[in-house]
């Protein structure tokens, strides 16, 4: 069953295939960054985690969510929520962005529908091809025998 097109207010962020949340269901929290870094990273908060609880997200179907469950792995909580976290920048807003961007690359690719595999059969030519180098190889190893006589 899909969810029924919601309006999408003027405000709202799209993050891609039609999918929209409003501005404050996600919320934004800076800490500090791990690793070396000398001062930078021992006093300011920097490191960006976004939360965002799943059911927040608005015109996804129920398929695309069930695949973005898979795909979130980790980043999903125990609370439904998708935790991601940025700190490759030292600027707390390119960190949020980051975050932001994350977030959008995951709905896209759990909105896209996998492609069906066709099946398919080889050739005659593949099937004579593949059956002539394994003669080949026979012969060859044949060769390399030593023959006691």
């Amino acid at each position: 069953m899909t969810n029924p097109p919601d309006q999408k207010p003027a405000n709202a962020l799209e993050l891609g295939r039609g999918v929209w949340i409003m501005p404050d269901a996600a919320t934004v929290r800076f800490v500090r960054s791990s690793g070396p870094g000398g001062q930078a990273v021992n006093k300011l908060n920097t490191k960006a985690e976004l939360r965002l609880p799943l059911h927040t997200l608005r015109n996804i179907s129920d398929a695309a969510l069930s695949r973005l469950r898979r795909f979130a792995g980790q980043r999903l909580t125990q609370n439904d929520e998708l935790l991601i976290q940025a700190e490759d920048s030292r600027s707390q807003r390119e960190n949020r962005d980051a975050c932001f961007a994350r977030l959008r690359t995951l709905v896209i690719k759990a909105a896209t529908l996998p492609k069906k595999r066709k099946k398919t059969r080889p050739g005659r030519a593949a099937r004579e091809r593949r059956l002539k180098q394994k003669k080949e190889q026979g012969e060859k190893k044949q060769r390399r025998q030593w023959r006691r006589e």
